[in-house]
């Protein structure tokens, strides 16, 4: 059965709501693993000793998770920062109508047709459905970088804490 135009209007309308409400879950996800990644980092370097004092074991222990955590917050910069490349010539893309005039898209918006402004809002809905499972992949991947990342970073803290008295303290606390 096919629906009246002034329903798939809607029913596209409610697509690209459903399609955006995904943006800020997968940003929130985001800013929890940039706050851990940014912990993992803050604590390796708070009980590090002075490097010339760290052994070799500690020293590529400590490195290898300094890379892996830098390559999870690479992906998370991804996901911030998404190619937002499209949408031509959309009346509901912002970078798009941002292109315009005021007056230009005022006019543009009311002289557009059901079908026109429906073919907008279906490429709306692909073009939001691609960034966002860009944004998604990159975060994945940066959840499992992170991940890996705790062997490496818990391997170095253990060896820091059992150089060092003091620090072996401060993670007993």
């Amino acid at each position: 059965m096919a629906l009246k135009p002034q329903e798939t209007l809607k029913e596209a309308r409610d697509q690209l709501d459903l399609v955006m409400g995904f943006f800020a879950r997968v940003d929130g996800k985001a800013s929890v693993l940039l706050a851990i990644n940014t912990g993992m980092l803050a604590v390796l370097a708070s009980n590090a000793p002075p490097i010339r004092s760290m052994s070799l074991l500690s020293g590529l222990a400590a490195a290898f998770a300094i890379l892996i955590i830098g390559g999870s917050l690479w992906f998370l910069y991804r996901a911030a920062f998404p190619v937002l490349s499209g949408g031509q010539p959309s009346l509901i893309f912002f970078r798009e109508i941002a292109n315009r005039t005021e007056a230009r898209f005022v006019d543009d918006f009311i002289a557009q047709d059901d079908t026109a402004r429906l073919k907008d809002l279906l490429g709306q809905v692909w073009r939001n459905s691609a960034v966002l499972k860009s944004k998604f992949d990159s975060v994945r991947s940066a959840f499992i970088l992170m991940a890996i990342a705790i062997i490496p970073w818990v391997t170095a803290l253990s060896i820091f804490s059992s150089q060092n008295s003091a620090i072996r303290a401060t993670l007993l606390r």
